[in-house]
């Protein structure tokens, strides 16, 4: 039943209470007499390493991973947790390589290294394209699908969900970056003690189908025998899903382009380390990455019981949309309604915790970019700290306000994870290309990192359509071989126009020092742990 009990009210105000007052008692134990803008939006110096790896796990994981990969673990299988195992391996190389970048020449956003490094320009029209996308594709995803997930396991209305998830995170979000990241360590608790018991349900299901009561290690070892399709992390070309996942890409193509512009270029990725010491942030991105090797654990691996359950004959009416269309992002929502009173309260808190961390994680990225990039910048060149500080608040009002009224649009999507992917993949390739240049070869130009902005998303567009446009003449690529093609293609371009005309008042390089790049053993030894886990699971599940 899609309704939750007074225990599970409970379990889930319980969980709110917390958050709020834990978050109360940081804001106030730790501000200053007068918030500064970059205590405000970077919690300067104030995250520890467990912060920094929770709050970013919790600002990446959200509804898109428990509904939309869970969804994609029910149609295509264990293949889609490359996403997350690949991030732990990019997580390794961020830490090492950009990390010590950014903190050596204090770049606090990404607009801001585009303009110290290339010119404003280019600075601004990349500020543009990501308040857009933040906007419009990971708030409106982020807030629909936590809607669609709390609607179908409560008698709460989609449109009620969406306001309260709003609220909440807005609550969140006005207390800034220090709040975000110490709060975002109960989110993380709370979603993976949530996740895992929904996971054990699946499992115990599975087991009680088979004959065998409530078994979760017997319904591991059914999951394997009863979908031993959905066990492969390398698809074969004649696939049903090899567009999504296209083979040897995840490993060696695309996946790389995708995962390291997401943790390396990304605001609300590096938000969270640029206000550290180089070792605090290193080992906080090396905790989170050794959380992103669990994150299958609690988000695909339910999608695949519900799939064997669904062959088996259950769950038929449920996973369908009123078309009688399959729904693979049912797969979640109702395995949540199976579990019972109270710790139903517990997943519904998890859920609730994910989307909430997550969008107050990009909320704030969002107000930190448009303040300091676009507001100071073009707007208020003379504005204070505490204006600053007034700005990013009304900024995160607005936009997940936006997103709210959006977030409906998107009824009409299948599996939302691949979705959400596929479209902010249109301008992954131009932004790495233009990112890494910037670092690693001082000749690029600013003309040349502006041609590659604009080329990102005209040439994934045309390289997405032109297919149907040929009627079949033109190669129909998959989306991750299309962002390999658009970011080879890019570079290219980047640089012959850098060569043909350089610039004749080169601008203040960044500082790039081989020393950055040294690691202590502790580091080495963690970034091998995860190395050899990740050759390990890619070895058995081939």
């Amino acid at each position: 039943m899609n309704t939750l009990h007074t225990a599970d009210y409970f379990v889930f105000f319980g969980y709110f209470v917390v958050v709020f007052l834990y978050g109360y008692y940081i804001y106030y134990k730790k501000r200053s007499k007068s918030i500064s803008a970059r205590e405000f939006f970077l919690a300067e110096g104030s995250l520890t390493w467990w912060a920094i790896g929770a709050s970013l796990i919790a600002s990446n994981i959200s509804a898109e991973h428990f509904i939309g990969m869970s969804g994609s673990g029910f149609a295509i299988g264990l293949a889609i947790s490359t996403y997350e195992w690949m991030a732990a391996a990019t997580l390794i190389i961020v830490a090492v390589f950009f990390i010590p970048l950014y903190l050596k020449n204090k770049i606090y956003t990404m607009p801001q290294f585009l303009a110290e490094r290339y010119n404003d320009k280019v600075s601004t029209v990349m500020a543009i394209f990501w308040l857009l996308v933040y906007v419009f594709v990971n708030l409106t995803s982020i807030i629909y699908l936590g809607a669609i997930a709390i609607n179908s396991i409560s008698n709460l209305s989609f449109e009620l969900c969406i306001f309260g998830l709003c609220v909440f995170a807005i609550v969140v979000t006005l207390g800034g970056m220090k709040v975000i990241g110490y709060t975002d360590v109960i989110q993380v608790a709370v979603l993976v003690v949530g996740g895992l018991l929904t996971s054990y349900l699946a499992l115990t299901l599975l087991s009680e189908k088979f004959g065998f009561g409530s078994n979760a290690w017997k319904g591991l070892v059914l999951l394997k025998e009863n979908a031993e399709s959905h066990f492969h992390m390398i698809l074969d070309k004649d696939h049903t899903y090899y567009k999504d996942l296209p083979g040897l890409s995840v490993l060696i193509g695309g996946m790389w382009i995708n995962n390291l512009n997401y943790f390396a270029c990304n605001q609300y990725i590096t938000q969270r380390a640029l206000g550290a010491d180089l070792k605090t942030a290193r080992q906080g991105l090396l905790f989170a990455a050794f959380l992103k090797l669990m994150i299958p654990l609690i988000a695909v691996l339910p999608g695949i019981a519900m799939y064997v359950l669904h062959q088996q004959g259950m769950f038929q009416a449920e996973m369908v949309d009123e078309l009688g269309v399959l729904k693979p992002d049912h797969a979640y929502p109702t395995l949540m309604n199976l579990l019972p009173a109270g710790l139903k309260g517990v997943a519904f808190a998890a859920l609730t915790a994910a989307v909430v961390a997550s969008l107050a994680g990009k909320a704030n990225s969002i107000s930190t970019i448009f303040s300091l990039d676009l507001y100071q910048k073009y707007f208020d060149k003379s504005a204070d700290e505490k204006k600053l500080v007034l700005v990013g608040r009304w900024t995160v009002i607005i936009s997940i306000a936006i997103a709210g009224l959006v977030a409906p649009a998107l009824k009409t999507l299948d599996q939302a994870y691949q979705f959400i992917q596929e479209y902010v993949g249109f301008i992954s390739p131009g932004v790495l290309a233009i990112f890494l240049m910037g670092f690693f070869w001082k000749r690029t130009t600013a003309a040349a990192a502006m041609t590659g902005a604009l080329l990102t998303i005209p040439v994934s567009a045309i390289l997405k359509f032109l297919p149907a446009w040929t009627n079949g003449w033109f190669p129909d690529y998959p989306f991750l071989d299309r962002m390999s093609i658009t970011f080879v293609l890019i570079i290219i371009i980047m640089i012959i126009m850098s060569l043909i005309k350089p610039e004749t008042k080169p601008r203040k390089l960044m500082e790039v020092d081989v020393k950055l790049f040294r690691v202590n053993p502790g580091f080495i030894f963690g970034s091998l742990i995860i190395i050899g886990i990740l050759i390990a699971l890619y070895t058995v599940f081939w």
